[in-house]
């Protein structure tokens, strides 16, 4: 008598060749994953230095300064008077921040996860400098 035996299943060979594709998949990814976060970090900055230009640029406006202090609170991201009735809270963890904004000066703020390795300035209006 016969037996009859299946072969079911996968060679090492085949195993191999699908963890190969698999890390090879993932070493592509990663960094493209690590781009965007990077990016998506420093659009967030550039968005909050617009956010703080135009909370100051309203409050001088209304007292009729030509300069205006920044609290900030890096762990919370809280923004402190005089501004606080403008902005009440920016993104987190900003290294950082220039402790007064003028109307025609730059001030500027940098974020450890941003990449840019260095303080990113802006001007009065929130448009990043070269």
């Amino acid at each position: 008598m016969h037996k009859n035996t299946s072969k079911k299943g996968f060679t090492l060979v085949e195993i191999m060749i699908v963890v190969v594709i698999i890390g090879l998949l993932a070493a592509m990814a990663i960094p493209a994953f690590q781009r965007v976060r990077q990016n998506s970090r420093i659009s967030a900055m550039d968005n909050d230095a617009r956010q703080l230009a135009a909370a100051a640029q309203q409050y001088m406006l209304e007292n009729n300064v030509t300069s205006v202090s920044v609290a900030y609170t890096a762990t919370t991201g809280v923004v402190g008077a005089p501004l606080s009735d403008y902005v009440k809270q920016l993104g987190t963890g900003y290294t950082t921040m220039s402790g007064t904004i003028t109307v025609d000066g730059t001030f500027g703020f940098g974020h450890p996860q941003s990449g840019l390795g260095a303080v990113r300035s802006y001007n009065a209006e929130g448009q990043k400098q070269n």
